[in-house]
């Protein structure tokens, strides 16, 4: 009689694990607006069905990322002014991205004379553009916006590039606060100071096309530049990103869209 009660309790414990992580698993799923399952109800095949306001995943012609591939080559006149500087900043797990924002002034990027203010920085794993067919490791997105409401494409996004290699020493300055921040979606935490100029995104050439963001509601209207100089970053921090985030988005690279005939320049300094 004492054995039958000691397997009922571990049938019953055994019931209990079990039936708990379905739950959290389950509550997961419901939570989550979208996701990268490939296949899935919310996967990237089907953004566009999920709300009306995100039909452009699916009807736009002028999405990103893509294949940078068979580009127009030009020479810069002169590169492009940057004034990055040190502010305050935030890191946040938003389930399908870490993202570091800054919460105020951090410095602009000039595009054709335009101001863009940089306000955040996220991580895709493996990259999202690929060029000539060669997708890499990692690709970071810097997010500016324009201040001007008058400016037709407000949004312009800078996409820097990864190979496995040596750790990349921004990555390095967050890996604590990432950590802190492992499966708690929507978690939070002050970093203090962070500097912009840490990223290292300057680079002698680069891509440069009009594309969409990356997830929904995908707008259209973004300017994407995508540097050609690629950086490098080690196997353990590419899986801190991908432990940190919800188990949907362990890859969250969007597949590459069509091009559509859209221009692609490359944009090389003159020495």
């Amino acid at each position: 009689m004492k054995n039958q009660i000691s397997k009922c309790i571990y049938i019953l414990a055994l019931l209990f694990l079990f039936g708990a992580e379905s739950v959290n698993v389950q509550a997961a799923e419901d939570d989550r607006e979208f996701d990268y399952i490939r296949g899935g109800p919310k996967g990237p095949e089907n953004w566009g069905n999920l709300k009306p306001e995100w039909a452009a995943c699916k009807n736009g012609r002028m999405q990103s990322p893509i294949d940078l591939s068979l580009p127009t080559v030009r020479f810069m006149s002169q590169p492009e002014r940057t004034t990055y500087k040190p502010f305050n900043a935030t890191l946040e797990n938003s389930g399908h991205d870490i993202e570091v924002q800054w919460k105020g002034d951090a410095g602009s990027r000039f595009i054709n004379g335009t101001e863009y203010r940089l306000r955040a920085v996220h991580w895709h794993n493996p990259a999202e553009h690929t060029i000539n067919g060669i997708r890499y490791d990692l690709e970071l997105h810097m997010v500016h916006q324009s201040p001007d409401v008058n400016v037709q494409n407000r949004t312009a996004v800078v996409g820097v590039l990864y190979q496995i290699g040596r750790p990349d020493p921004f990555l390095s300055m967050l890996n604590a606060s990432i950590s802190s921040v492992i499966d708690k979606k929507g978690a939070e935490v002050n970093l203090g100071v962070i500097n912009p100029n840490d990223i290292q995104s300057e680079s002698p050439s680069y891509y440069r096309y009009m594309g969409s963001l990356a997830t929904p509601p995908c707008t259209e209207g973004v300017i994407w530049t995508v540097n050609t100089k690629v950086k490098t970053v080690s196997r353990s921090q590419i899986n801190l990103l991908r432990e940190a985030v919800l188990f949907y988005a362990e890859e969250n690279a969007r597949p590459l869209q069509a091009r559509n005939n859209r221009d692609i320049i490359l944009y090389f300094s003159r020495f």
